[in-house]
């Protein structure tokens, strides 16, 4: 998948990311809190993680299109062998795009297998997480995009 590609996904995306019957799990920065985001660069975050083995570092969270669609970006990083994080469902979107290693995202039950250069999304609702299935670091970035409170 290319850019060009990938870019005509990130409207539907967003559009599907306003399902509202969907149990979710909550998330740490309440709707409230949330501001605009403005066109700019965003530099990485402090790292963040329970473990050393899987470490985050945010990018942005916030409103875009006068506030009805939340976006957060992520980058994380997997050791060999870390332990996946907890199955979820949301009701956002996730995207994510596989910059080192090769991990597997499973969704619904069914494993697929992800490279450097892949792209993989999950759709709001959907059970899903991801793994580190190679012998080396796995690197990849999380875009989520859906309603603005959950």
């Amino acid at each position: 998948m290319n850019r060009r590609e990938f870019n005509t996904l990130l409207p539907m995306a967003m559009a599907l990311g306003s399902v509202s019957t969907l149990q979710a799990e909550a998330q740490t920065t309440p709707a409230h809190a949330l501001q605009p985001i403005a066109s700019g660069v965003y530099p990485p975050g402090a790292p963040h993680g329970a473990a050393t083995q899987r470490v985050s570092h945010p990018y942005l969270t916030g409103l875009l299109t006068a506030g009805d669609v939340r976006l957060e970006i992520h980058e994380t990083t997997q050791e060999p062998g870390a332990p996946h994080e907890a199955i979820g469902t949301h009701l956002h979107n996730e995207i994510w795009l596989v910059r080192e290693g090769t991990v597997e995202l499973t969704t619904n039950g069914v494993a697929r297998r992800m490279v450097a250069g892949d792209v993989g999304i999950c759709i709001a609702g959907d059970k899903h997480f991801i793994a580190n299935v190679g012998e080396t670091r796995a690197t990849y970035f999380v875009v989520t995009v859906g309603p603005p409170t959950e």
